[in-house]
């Protein structure tokens, strides 16, 4: 199974028009909560003083271009999504091509919000050279910026898992193209063969042609932070969210990605918990760390408001 991140095509000119959810309908993709121990059932319960409504979309949003059903958990389950053994928990991050510090999120940081998001270990490998050995490049017919075919990369890390790996992503700060009759992609990801590519080109503000603002550095990396576990979200076999406010949600341009939170609604919480079996707390609690070190400061400071109402 493909799954193709946010992309650059033709809008249809007729779609069906998104109607945001009512209570019941996400009570019913949460599923029952009866059987679980009190912390997942305060974790996964629809709190509406925690997660904002999904918003109604705009001419040019995911949900007014894309016909999405939605996925329940009792769906999720039914999928049969990848799941990490006792012999697969690591997650890898293949570098491919240069990061520089001046024009590129922190590594260790990216590593550091992926361990604490999926409560697995997460290592960095050594960045790989874009060869035109190995991958097909061009010159973007309107941008006149280098691009990397992403089939090319799959291709290549599929041949390269580790042993220990649940997935391995390759991350770039160059912009990629999925096929010459696109304009580019911001990510490509094959879930069954459990590899990826994600570039992080296109979330700085000099792709542009705009000048870095004070504080532009966090805003790279909250933007990278956040394309990662999106996608990464996906390898572990989340569908986009149509139910709340949520990372998971779809995204069709920037400013609707910028809109999205960093963390997961109760519905995909309830989905990667069961995927992963993480402690929700132990889970948020790590997270809060790392965001406030990140910079995240609202982040952070809803994931201490959630620790405490998950605990009580």
């Amino acid at each position: 199974m493909w799954m193709i991140a946010a992309i650059a095509v033709l809008l249809p000119s007729v779609v069906m028009a998104f109607t945001p959810p009512n209570e019941k309908t996400i009570r019913d993709a949460i599923g029952d909560l009866s059987g679980l121990p009190v912390v997942l059932q305060r974790a996964f319960a629809p709190d509406h003083d925690s997660f904002d409504s999904i918003p109604k979309p705009g001419p040019n949003d995911w949900l007014a271009v894309h016909q999405e059903p939605g996925q329940t958990f009792d769906e999720f389950k039914i999928s049969q999504p990848n799941r990490p053994t006792q012999s697969r928990r690591v997650i890898y991050l293949q570098l491919l091509g240069d990061f520089a510090p001046e024009r590129s999120p922190s590594i260790d940081k990216l590593r550091e919000f992926a361990g604490a998001f999926f409560s697995m270990e997460v290592k960095a490998l050594s960045p790989i050279k874009i060869d035109n050995e190995k991958f097909t490049t061009r010159r973007n017919p309107n941008t006149g910026n280098p691009q990397i075919l992403t089939g090319d990369v799959l291709n290549f890390l599929k041949a390269r898992v580790p042993a220990d790996a649940f997935c391995i992503l390759a991350i770039t700060m160059e912009d990629l193209y999925p096929e010459p009759s696109w304009n580019f992609v911001f990510g490509q990801a094959s879930l069954r063969d459990r590899v990826g590519i994600y570039s992080f080109a296109r979330y700085d503000p000099v792709f542009y042609g705009e000048p870095r603002a004070a504080g532009y550095e966090t805003l790279l990396l909250r933007r990278s932070c956040k394309v990662l576990a999106h996608e990464t979200g996906h390898m572990f076999g989340l569908a986009h969210c149509t139910y709340f406010n949520c990372l998971m949600n779809g995204s069709n341009h920037l400013a609707e990605s910028d809109r999205r939170p960093l963390h997961l609604c109760p519905v995909c919480l309830r989905k990667l918990q069961w995927n992963i079996g993480f402690d929700a707390v132990e889970r948020y609690t790590a997270l809060e760390r790392v965001n406030r070190a990140a910079g995240f400061t609202d982040e952070a400071d809803w994931l201490s408001r959630r620790i405490k109402t998950v605990r009580e």
